[in-house]
């Protein structure tokens, strides 16, 4: 991450290990920290969360020696080449799963907006769970980390036990992609890509998402699911599959799966293959 905006650091976020330096020229709503080096973006803000970080936290940087994806396989970008990034909010819905959702569609919008900038017309979809596909490649991947249960009263007095804080990670390939995946400067002639602007481009983008209810926002997260209504492979724990095809996904997150009988069953994990 381009660090020329930097501002001095005098003060200490809560958490440990220490959060970095603060960075400019984003949206006021959001709290941007920059770090050269770290284990891992995830576990630094779940670190700050649980000691009283603020909502709306980010942190950027520029590598991860203890980077994970899903199921915690390992994750590791070269020294500056891709956005790795983690937000920690604070205001969390009944459906925690639905700021993973938000960060997913304001990464695709950044994405689709730095094409279409460079005359890229390039199709970025939404693969279920966790997933962003350009040409068909995997160009990011979201992980989230929940913080210790709390009490939320809704509008109508309904009590509700939700985590008292959600931390969102994304990996998003901006100038190197592992074999068979994407990256953004691809897309763009090659060009450098500056990763300050796709994230400056994204937490707009999440503003404008973290406004929708939670209604809007599920139905915008269904119409970019480039799963829905395609034969899937899905592969579970204990070397199990489940093959049909994606018919749904619920408000809850999880996707519904209609196999070749007509048996629906409802997903919360499992890797997705899409089939041709």
């Amino acid at each position: 991450m381009e660090t020329q905006n930097a501002t001095s650091n005098d003060e200490n976020l809560p958490g440990s290990p220490f959060l970095g330096k603060k960075i400019g020229n984003f949206s006021d709503s959001w709290t941007v920290r920059w770090i050269s080096t770290t284990g891992s973006t995830n576990d630094d803000l779940v670190a700050a969360g649980r000691n009283g970080a603020a909502d709306r936290l980010v942190l950027v940087a520029d590598h991860q020696s203890a980077g994970r994806g899903r199921l915690d396989r390992t994750w590791e970008a070269p020294h500056g080449a891709n956005l790795l990034v983690s937000l920690l909010f604070r205001s969390v819905p009944q459906f925690p799963h639905a700021l993973t959702h938000a960060v997913a569609l304001a990464a695709q919008s950044a994405c689709l907006e730095v094409m279409l900038k460079a005359g890229a017309e390039v199709v970025v979809e939404l693969k279920w769970p966790n997933d962003l596909l350009a040409d068909g490649r995997k160009l990011a991947g979201i992980l989230s980390a929940a913080g210790p249960l709390g009490t939320t009263v809704t509008s109508s007095g309904e009590s509700l036990s939700t985590p008292q804080f959600v931390v969102v990670g994304l990996g998003l390939n901006v100038a190197w992609a592992p074999h068979e995946a994407a990256c953004l400067s691809e897309f763009c002639d090659n060009a450098d890509v500056d990763r300050d602007a796709v994230l400056e481009l994204l937490l707009k983008e999440m503003d404008v998402l973290l406004a929708l209810d939670p209604t809007q926002l599920h139905e915008r997260y269904r119409a970019n699911l480039s799963t829905l209504q395609r034969d899937i492979r899905v592969e579970l724990p204990q070397n199990k599959y489940l093959e049909g095809r994606a018919v749904d996904v619920d408000v809850d997150g999880r996707l519904v799966v209609e196999d070749s009988q007509g048996v629906r069953s409802s997903l919360d994990i499992g890797d997705i293959v899409h089939l041709r």
